[in-house]
Parts: structure tokens; C-alpha cells; sequence
């Protein structure tokens, strides 16, 4: 496999070949990135990548610790991996950390939490492209590579790009889906663009341990009808848990990647042809709208390409209207978020750091200054604790303006496809399929906890004219009476962490949505220009697309 003289894979790179220059020629920028991703499988020996996917906290991470029989993966109670981490066979067992700048290094299996962990690599700040693992244990599985991905719908808006963007890439997908939770749109959504690019698609049902044997039964049951009703075909379904039966779960699983690292070279041919298939298919919806307008005068193709980019799809009202969008959204972030934090969590704190204040100031021992410091260390302990507690459990409140922003553009953008599908098809008889766009927001980094001066002057610095067995009650009730504006700084802070992340979340939802819409635009502007004579052109690379997709399946 992987070399020249194998026939399947010279007619693949040839039909790939194909339709990179089609693309080239007429601009057909968004199957780019699934070209890429094709390009790159064609090289000596490849791997088979088999991508462990899913929402986020579906146990992925948990998942693939349990099947290769080591914690090497960190888990957590919240969304907690950052980065694309691939897991292969190795003698050696080693861990390999790849820079976006080119550079690498080999780590310990206890220093990978520090690059692929959130918490340690917040939106993946250390610039991190990849982690690769090898390890001994996964020998009977030569040729595949497992891939953990950060999880869709998470609050981090990098993880899910990350995921979204490494899809083509996809040999093999494993969806885990979590049995505590239903079968959801963004699940249907995610296995209906995996089947894009992969034919090899298989259901996890992760945490089983939590249902009955007959409720599990009746999950499988469902999910495998809902499936079949929204595709018209079957998936496997699988299920694990790694609490109870593990071993027996692994079974299963088992058969599979044998299979695949067995019948390796049968399994990527058809993994290769598939994704080809679904280029060739896409590309031939373009070179129809080429055709339908190549053999116009120019004159009338000048008339066909303002009546499709017509004034309701014109880039600039569309920019002027989504600038508006988000605008408006951003000057709500502040307030939304002041409102929630005022109204649910101003009063229970300050009372809770009152009573533990109180609490606290009988053990602390010294002159004013060392009372000072302790106070100041105290308030600095409990305000991060307190602040990355609410920070972490109430961010699901301060997404009003977000989710209203990307309402608003994605019904915009849906609005100016949804024109520009029907003009196209008003026009030429022809309509495109439309092309999905998802994002999430951002977590910001820890909540910083600062302080106003303990006090106006500094007397702590004096504390031998204040004798602490006349003057201590004093100053302890001084601590006390500053406890609500500390609480109302720090939150008005934590607001402003969440305005600034979720202002730049919409900011980047604005300008993938202008990148859409102009990507498109300039597209359909591209074919219907310059096409001038290509008619006979056209319909052959049409009839050697054909041809081409007749050869792979023969």
C-alpha cells in the first residue's frame, strides 16, 4: 500500500489530481481544506485514524485510558482536553509534543497533562499542534492511530475548532455519546457531516454503568432508530462503560480495530475512495453552475450574474447587517452578566465571606502588620477560590448576548444562502447544498482576584503604636466592614473577564460569517465570469469526474 505501482491508489491520486486543478481553475475555495486533508493521506505505509469524537464530557478521554490500560489522557469534571492527542504503537513507549512554530520535544507521560489539559494549556496558550504517544500496549493494533479530540459544543471555543477543522482528516470515527444524556441535534449534526468524509462510522454509548441492562437495552433501541430515521441506514452501536463489564465491552470493540489493522490496505482503499467520492460529488455541483452559464455571451452572463449576486446577497448589506448584529449583542455582554451576578450572588457572598472571616481572625496571632498580611493572604485565598468557583459553575448564565448574537448572524447568513440557493436555482435550474458553521465561546483564563488597600493609610507600618490588646477588635471590625466591596470589585471584575471573552467570541463569529458569505460570493462570482468558451472544456472535466468515480468503484 502507499506505493505508485498499486492501480487503486494511482486512480485515486489521479481523480484527486482532477479536481484540485478544477478547483484551482474556478476558485472553489471551500472543498480546500478537504483536498488537503486527502493529499496528505497519500504517503508510503499510513495510518489508519481512528477519532474518538463526541460532545464534550461524552468520556472520550476516560474511554481511551480504559482500552489501553493506562491513565495517560486527563479527565476531569470539566471539559478538560485542549489539543489534538494521538495515541499509536511503539516500542518505545514515549510522548512527543509538536509546536505550531515547528519545533518538538519529548515529555514524560506525567508532563502531557501540562500541554493537552485546559486548565494547564488554556486555549492552547503554549501553541501546542499536536501530541503524539507511543506505547507498547497497543501492538496489536499496528497501523491505526487513536485520536482524542477536544469535544464539540464545548464552552472553549478553540476546542471545537479544533475538532470541526481536523474532520476530513477522519479514517475511522467512534461518536461517544454519553448514556446520561439524549441522543442531541449537535450529535445528528456531527455524524451527519463525519459521513461526508469517512464511511466507517461507529455509535459509543459511554457510562452504561448508570442504566439498567433493560434501559440499556432501550437506549440502543433508540438511538439506533433515531439514526435510521434521520440517514436510512444502520450504525453499530456499542457500549462501555469503565466502572463495570469493561473487559467484556472491550470484546467488542476489539473485532473492530483487529479488523481494521488486519485488512489495513482494503480498509484505507475505501476510506480514500469515499472521501474522493464525496469531493467528486461536491465539485460537480459547481461545474454545473460553470456549464449552465459558459456557453452565455458576455453580455448575458453579466445579466445571469447580477440576477443571482443580486442586491438581497450583496456583500456589503450583508456586512453592514451583521456588523449591526453584533454590535448590538456586545452592548448587552456587561450588563447581562452584572445583572446575573448582582442579583444571584453579591448577597450569599459577602454574607458567606463574612461568616468565614469570623471564622478565620481568632487564629491569626501578631502585631498589626503580621495581622495585615494574614488578613490580606486570606482574602487573596478565598476571593480566587471563591471567584473561579462561580466563574466555572455560573458560566452557562453569562452567554445571553452570544447566543443571541449567533442567533441573530446565523439566521442572517442562513438568510443570504437561503437567497442565493434560490436565485442560483431561479436562474440555472441548479441548487447547492448548503455548508454548516459552528462556534462556542471561550472560557477566560483563572478569574484574577485584586484588592483595594487594606487601608487608606498605611498603619500597618506603624503597628508599634498600636498595642493589639486595646486596638485589635478595631481593626478586625475594619476587615469586616470591607468585605462587600471587596465582593462587589471582584465581581465586577469577573464580569468584565466574561464581557471581554465573549465581546471577542462574537467578533469572531462576525468575521467567519463576512468569510462565508464573501467565500461564496466570490465563488459563484468566479465560475460565472470566467467561463467564457469553456462549454466543451466544462463538459469534459464533468465526463472525466464521472469516469473518474466509476473507475474507484469498479
Amino acid at each position: 500500500m502507499g506505493h505508485a505501482n498499486d492501480p487503486a491508489r494511482k486512480d485515486q491520486a489521479d481523480l484527486l489530481a482532477l479536481i484540485g486543478d478544477i478547483c484551482s481553475q474556478y476558485r472553489i475555495a471551500s472543498l480546500d481544506r478537504q483536498l488537503d486533508a486527502c493529499k496528505g493521506l497519500f504517503v508510503e505505509n499510513p495510518l489508519i485514524d481512528i477519532a474518538i469524537l463526541g460532545q464534550f464530557k461524552a468520556g472520550k478521554s476516560s474511554f481511551i485510558n480504559s482500552f489501553i490500560g493506562k491513565p495517560i489522557l486527563p479527565v476531569g469534571v470539566i471539559p478538560v482536553t485542549t489539543v489534538i492527542t494521538r495515541l499509536q504503537y511503539g516500542v518505545k513507549e514515549r510522548a512527543v509534543v509538536s509546536f505550531f512554530d515547528g519545533r518538538s520535544t519529548e515529555v514524560g507521560f506525567d508532563e502531557i497533562e501540562d500541554f493537552i489539559a485546559e486548565v494547564k494549556n488554556r486555549a492552547n496558550e503554549k501553541n501546542v499542534e499536536v501530541v503524539d504517544i507511543e506505547i507498547s500496549s497497543l501492538e496489536p493494533y499496528r497501523g491505526l492511530r487513536f485520536v482524542d479530540t477536544p469535544g464539540l459544543g464545548s464552552i472553549f471555543k478553540y476546542n471545537t475548532e479544533i475538532s470541526q477543522e481536523w474532520l476530513p482528516e477522519v479514517g475511522t470515527a467512534i461518536v461517544a455519546i454519553s448514556a446520561d444524556r439524549p441522543l442531541s441535534e449537535n450529535d445528528l449534526n456531527l455524524i451527519q457531516e463525519l459521513t461526508e468524509y469517512t464511511p466507517n462510522v461507529v455509535l459509543l454509548l459511554t457510562k452504561v454503568d448508570l442504566l439498567s441492562e433493560e434501559q440499556q437495552g432501550e437506549m440502543v433501541n433508540f438511538v439506533k432508530s433515531s439514526l435510521k430515521r434521520e440517514f436510512n441506514r444502520d450504525f453499530k452501536v456499542l457500549l462501555y462503560s469503565t466502572v463495570s463489564e469493561t473487559e467484556v465491552y472491550k470484546r467488542f470493540l476489539d473485532q473492530i480495530f483487529m479488523n481494521l489493522s488486519r485488512n489495513r490496505e482494503t480498509e484505507f482503499t475505501g476510506i480514500m475512495q469515499h472521501k474522493i467520492r464525496s469531493l467528486a460529488r461536491q465539485c460537480q455541483g459547481y461545474l454545473e453552475i460553470a456549464l449552465k452559464t459558459a456557453a452565455q455571451a458576455d453580455q448575458d452572463r453579466e445579466e445571469l450574474k447580477s440576477l443571482i449576486l443580486d442586491e438581497k446577497v450583496n456583500y456589503d448589506l450583508i456586512r453592514s447587517e451583521i456588523f449591526l448584529l453584533a454590535r448590538d449583542s456586545k452592548l448587552q455582554t456587561r450588563t447581562l452578566i452584572a445583572a446575573h451576578l448582582e442579583g444571584n450572588h453579591q448577597g450569599p457572598l459577602t454574607k458567606r465571606l463574612l461568616e468565614k472571616l469570623k471564622e478565620a481572625m481568632p487564629g491569626w496571632k501578631g502585631n498589626l502588620w503580621r495581622l495585615t498580611r494574614q488578613y490580606e493572604e486570606w482574602l487573596m485565598e478565598t476571593m480566587t477560590v471563591e471567584m473561579d468557583h462561580i466563574s466555572r459553575t455560573e458560566y452557562r448564565h453569562f452567554f445571553g448576548s452570544l447566543k443571541k448574537a449567533h442567533s441573530s448572524i446565523s439566521r442572517s447568513i442562513e438568510l443570504f444562502r437561503g437567497l442565493l440557493d434560490r436565485n442560483i436555482e431561479k436562474v440555472l435550474g441548479i441548487r447547492l447544498s448548503s455548508l454548516d458553521w459552528v462556534i462556542d465561546v471561550s472560557e477566560p483564563t483563572h478569574p484574577d482576584v485584586a484588592f483595594t488597600k487594606t487601608f487608606d493609610f498605611h498603619f500597618d507600618l506603624l503597628w508599634f503604636f498600636f498595642p493589639m490588646f486595646i486596638f485589635r477588635g478595631v481593626f478586625e471590625r475594619h476587615f469586616l466592614k470591607q468585605i462587600p466591596r471587596v465582593v462587589e470589585i471582584h465581581l465586577s471584575r469577573l464580569a468584565y473577564q466574561w464581557e471581554v471573552r465573549i465581546n471577542r467570541t462574537i467578533d469572531e463569529i462576525e468575521e467567519q460569517a463576512l468569510q462565508y458569505a464573501s467565500n461564496e460570493i466570490s465563488t459563484i462570482d468566479a465560475i460565472v465570469s470566467k467561463t467564457v468558451g469553456d462549454t466543451e472544456k466544462i463538459r469534459s472535466m464533468m465526463l472525466d469526474l464521472q469516469k473518474g468515480v466509476k473507475t474507484l468503484e469498479s
